[in-house]
């Protein structure tokens, strides 16, 4: 999902007050349930967008439907709705777990590989490319691709790590053939 400059201003903001309030994973959880939430109800999406219905009733759905939600993660959905950038909330949650990774030391990765990762190895695989990148610790999302053969690819950020055997077959396919 790409982060529009627009998902990335509110996402700060909310991460400022956040970090103020000192309720920052909080935060990050209710806003990963709220994208949940709408990714398997998108009438819900329709009900928000549909003029309808005032803005003042909507914002009052909202509150009604994420009542045990931290009142900044309510607040701000009331502020998209307001703006008519509803459509933005997936966006802006996942700029909010980026700046909030990066302000506990950590980053995000995806590790391919032709099977699924025991735990010990993704503490491995953390420990070893979070010093390349200047994290203290990588947060691991596996996924299972057979067409590498064998071997993992690491992808933190723009950063790709790719020591599987597709790669060296390929590799030595181009020296071969020229």
């Amino acid at each position: 999902m790409s982060s529009s400059t627009i998902a990335n201003r509110y996402a700060q903001s909310l991460f400022q007050l956040a970090l103020e309030k000192q309720v920052v994973a909080e935060v990050n959880t209710d806003l990963e349930e709220l994208v949940k939430v709408i990714e398997t109800t998108p009438e819900l999406i329709s009900l928000l967008t549909t003029p309808k219905f005032s803005i003042d009733r909507k914002k009052q759905i909202v509150a009604e439907i994420f009542a045990n939600a931290n009142p900044l993660v309510v607040n701000t959905f009331g502020l998209l709705l307001d703006k008519k950038r509803v459509n933005e909330i997936g966006n802006l949650a996942q700029s909010f777990k980026q700046l909030a990774a990066e302000a506990q030391g950590s980053s995000e990765a995806t590790v391919f590989s032709t099977r699924a990762l025991t735990e010990q190895e993704k503490e491995e695989i953390s420990s070893s490319f979070s010093k390349l990148v200047g994290k203290e610790k990588l947060t691991i999302t596996n996924v299972i691709e057979p067409s590498i053969i064998g071997g993992v690819r690491v992808q933190i950020g723009n950063y790709i790590f790719d020591n599987t055997v597709a790669s060296k077959l390929e590799n030595l396919k181009r020296t071969l053939v020229g």
